[in-house]
This record gives C-alpha cells, sequence and structure tokens, in this order.
C-alpha cells in the first residue's frame, strides 16, 4: 500500500474525477507509486481526496483503459487496484489518437517524422532480423503488384514505415514512429486520391522504398537515414504539388 498522506492540493476546477487522476499521476512522476504499488481503497481514497466513490471508480476506470493499473480480486495484497507498467499497445493507441486529432501542423509533423524515422532506420540497419527483412520484402513486393489500388498501396507504404520502426528495436522509438506516421494514414491517402499523375508518384515512391530497404539489408545506418529523409520529404513535396 502506498503513502496516504494528506492530498496535494488539487488545481482548481477540475472535476472529482480529474482530481483523483492528478493525485495519481502526481504521485507515479514523483516515484511515490511505482510499478505493483496498489492505490488505497475506493473508500479511503473517497475520503482523502474529498471526492463521492464514483469519481474514484471513473478514475480507476480511465487508468485501467489507459494501461495505468489493473484491478485485482482478492483479498490483502492479491486484491485492489495495481499500479502497472503501461502496456505498449496502449500507449501506441493513445499517441495515435492524440496527433491524429490535435491538428498539428504538417510541417511539425513532417519535422518530427524525419527525426524519429531517421532514428530508427539507423537503429534497423543494426537490428532488424531476417523476419524483419522478409516482411518488408513482402510489403514491397505487394505495392509493385500491377494495378494495385491507392488505398491498398498506402496500407502497405504505413505498414513499411511501422514496420522499420519496429525492428529497431526501440521500444519508445517504434511507437512514437508508428504514432505518428499511422495517425498520417488518411491525410496521405487523401493525398493519394487527388495526386494527378498517380503512376509517376506511385513509381518514385516504390523507387524511395526499395533504396531503404537495401540499405537496412546491407546494414548501412547513415545510407539508409539519409534514404529516409530524402524520401519523406520528396514524399511530400509529389502528393502535395497540385
Amino acid at each position: 500500500m502506498t503513502d496516504a498522506a494528506a492530498p496535494d492540493r488539487a488545481t482548481p476546477g477540475l472535476k472529482a474525477y480529474q482530481v483523483v487522476l492528478e493525485w495519481v499521476d502526481a504521485r507515479i512522476l514523483d516515484g511515490r507509486l511505482t510499478v505493483g504499488d496498489t492505490l488505497p481503497a475506493e473508500r479511503e481514497l473517497a475520503k482523502m481526496l474529498e471526492v463521492g466513490r464514483a469519481a474514484v471508480r471513473e478514475a480507476v476506470r480511465t487508468l485501467e483503459a489507459q494501461g495505468v493499473v489493473r484491478s485485482a480480486v482478492g483479498a490483502g495484497a492479491a486484491g485492489g487496484t495495481i499500479i502497472t507498467a503501461v502496456p505498449s499497445g496502449a500507449l501506441g493507441r493513445l499517441l495515435r489518437l492524440h496527433v491524429a486529432l490535435a491538428n498539428f501542423p504538417l510541417p511539425d509533423v513532417l519535422e518530427v517524422r524525419v527525426a524519429l524515422e531517421t532514428l530508427s532506420v539507423r537503429l534497423a540497419a543494426t537490428h532488424a532480423s531476417p523476419e524483419h527483412l522478409a516482411e518488408m520484402e513482402a510489403l514491397l513486393e505487394t505495392m509493385e503488384e500491377s494495378g494495385i489500388d491507392r488505398e491498398r498501396f498506402n496500407d502497405c507504404d504505413t505498414a513499411f514505415h511501422v514496420l522499420l520502426a519496429r525492428a529497431a528495436g526501440n521500444h519508445l522509438a517504434r511507437d512514437f514512429t508508428a504514432a505518428i506516421r499511422e495517425s498520417m494514414r488518411l491525410p496521405i491517402l487523401d493525398a493519394f486520391r487527388t495526386v494527378g499523375a498517380w503512376d509517376e508518384v506511385a513509381d518514385a515512391l516504390r523507387a524511395d522504398h526499395r533504396t531503404i530497404f537495401e540499405a537496412v539489408r546491407a546494414g548501412d545506418p547513415d545510407r539508409a537515414a539519409d534514404a529516409t529523409e530524402r524520401h519523406i520529404r520528396s514524399a511530400w513535396r509529389l502528393i502535395t504539388r497540385d
């Protein structure tokens, strides 16, 4: 059980359940709550924070959805609401939604993509497994199919970039890269649908992806990073030039 000292002063204007979330957040960030710790019982936490028990339950449901806590049934140490490591899937989902909904200026997204994906592809050139390389090649072969429609092409394009991030072996870089690339899936698809010379654009994108893949397969981080930055910048110019 964690220290149940008097709560810090809550930020004015918060809803009752947000008071609970803020209390938990503060204690995770300053180290008073760590993985495996148990939150105070619902009744105790409600009394401490001067909120209703319904607010505590709502906060716990929110934290469970975020992957921050899990509720266990049982007596003593076996039961209660336990702080857990945030699963990668939960973090990635939150990142994707926030990036997609925040309406960041596209130049900002572009620059962050360049920074993250060049990092990821450098690592992938060192750490990619034969299975990663085989999956990348399969995606490229699908993209090179004659008559492939733009939506399927875009799905493979997205999957290729996310796979590069997975192959990097750095889980945080992978999740951030995947979140940003997947949040851009629909804007890029919209651009694909309206671009004039689609065959020309598709051929250029295929060539870029092949160059990146060959550099990763050759284990050349510098060449892979240079090819990735050129691809991201040139691809955006290609699909927005009209």
